[in-house]
This record gives structure tokens, C-alpha cells and sequence, in this order.
């Protein structure tokens, strides 16, 4: 039995749920907390992504979450926190986060945090086919 063969059970089971929070959201914050994990961003014209990474993981590494190139290839992150972000962006784009002097470059040795926004700089080469 199953409340998808009884649409009648399915619309009193709504009925009755009207109003009611999910604990999802709080499961999910416990279980990166209990797990050492942690979120970061990455932003661009057409999409927004979150990606996860141990607490403590350094920029390269988190690169490395994204493609193996990126950590490889690593040169440098430029970091927004979200919280200077949300306080100051009113438009799309990086352009008044920059012009507050929030927008900052990072290197190797630096340590990602809870909520960063990263867009990361790498070079990867390839050796030429003889």
C-alpha cells in the first residue's frame, strides 16, 4: 500500500501536514557538523554551485573537489565570505563586492570557510604528442 495508489489518503495526508516544518534542514547542518564538513560556493554567469569539503581543507584541495586540474594547476582563489557578500551585493556580479575591497586574493596555505565564495585561478599544461 502506498499513498501514491490513493488519492484520497494522499489529499487528507497533505491536509493534515499543512503548517508542519521539516527537520530535514536541521539533519542536514547536524550530520556536516557530526561528518567535519563544511560548504563553499562557486558562482558564475548561468549557475551557482555548492560544494563540500572537510573543515580545515585547504584552498588547493577544495579546487581539487571541482576537477583534479584545478588542484594541480593551482594558483591562487579569490574569496568573498557570504555573509560580506549578502551585506553587500545588490546586483549581479562581483563589482560592488570588489569596490568595498571584500573580494580578496588568497594562495596555497590558505584555509577555506564555512560559506566562501571561490572562484579559483589555475594553469594546467599539457605536454605536446611527439
Amino acid at each position: 500500500w502506498s499513498l501514491r495508489d490513493d488519492p484520497d489518503g494522499l489529499k487528507a495526508f497533505d491536509a493534515a501536514a499543512e503548517g508542519a516544518k521539516s527537520s530535514m534542514p536541521k539533519m542536514v547542518v547536524q550530520g556536516y557538523k557530526e561528518l567535519n564538513l563544511i560548504y563553499y560556493f562557486t558562482a558564475g554567469e548561468k549557475e551557482v554551485r555548492c560544494w563540500t569539503v572537510y573543515d580545515g581543507a585547504l584552498a588547493p584541495q577544495a579546487a581539487g573537489v571541482i576537477h583534479g586540474d584545478f588542484e594541480r594547476g593551482f594558483i591562487k582563489a579569490d574569496v568573498v565570505s557570504f555573509d560580506d557578500f549578502k551585506a553587500i551585493a545588490t546586483k549581479k556580479g562581483m563589482s560592488e563586492v570588489k569596490e568595498a575591497g571584500k573580494y580578496r586574493q588568497e594562495g596555497k596555505t590558505y584555509v577555506v570557510k564555512d560559506g566562501d565564495i571561490i572562484h579559483f585561478n589555475f594553469n594546467v599544461t599539457t605536454a605536446k604528442k611527439k
